[in-house]
C-alpha cells in the first residue's frame, strides 16, 4: 500500500519543518488529533503513542519518529496496530510557489488476512490518506497564520 498527500504552504521553511516535527503541538493545532504520549523523547528520535479521529472513528498507533534536520525529513516507523511496519516520510521542498510538504506512507501488511484491497482502499484511502490530508490542511492553516510569508 502506498499513499501520498501534499500541499503548498506559505511560511518560512524552517518554521514549517519545526512545527511539523514537534509532536507536542499536534493535538493543539490539529483538531483531529486526540493526544500524543511520549514513551521516549530526544531532540532527534522519539517513540510515541498517537491517537486521532477519522470522522467519528477513533484510531491509535505507536510510532518511532526520527527528525532529520540536515536532510529536512521527518520519518516515522509504525510499531503497533494495523499499520505495524508502515514507513512514513515527510519531505519539505522549497519552490517558487512556497514550500511543498509531502507525506508518503508505505505499508506491507503484516496481518495475513489483510489483502491488497483492504490495505489500499480501507487502510490507505479511508484512514491514512484522509487523516494525512487533514493533517496537512490544519498544519498549513496554522503555519500561515502564525508565520505567514
Amino acid at each position: 500500500m502506498h499513499t501520498e498527500n501534499s500541499i503548498v504552504m506559505h511560511a518560512p521553511l524552517e518554521k514549517i519543518f519545526e512545527t511539523a516535527a514537534d509532536l507536542s503541538l499536534w493535538p493543539k493545532i490539529l483538531s483531529h488529533y486526540r493526544w500524543i504520549r511520549y514513551i521516549e523523547k530526544s531532540p532527534t528520535k522519539n517513540v510515541v503513542q498517537m491517537a486521532a479521529m477519522r470522522s467519528w472513528i477513533p484510531v491509535q498507533w505507536t510510532s518511532e519518529q526520527e527528525i532529520d534536520r540536515n536532510g529536512m525529513q521527518v520519518r516515522f516507523h509504525h510499531l503497533k496496530a494495523f499499520t505495524k511496519g508502515m514507513d512514513v516520510v515527510w519531505t519539505f521542498t522549497p519552490s517558487h510557489d512556497g514550500v511543498e510538504v509531502r507525506i508518503r506512507h508505505d505499508l506491507k501488511p503484516t496481518i495475513p488476512l489483510i489483502g491488497r484491497f483492504v490495505a489500499e482502499k480501507i487502510i490507505g484511502q479511508f484512514f491514512i490518506s484522509h487523516i494525512a490530508g487533514q493533517t496537512l490542511a490544519h498544519l498549513k492553516r496554522y503555519v500561515e497564520r502564525t508565520y505567514g510569508a
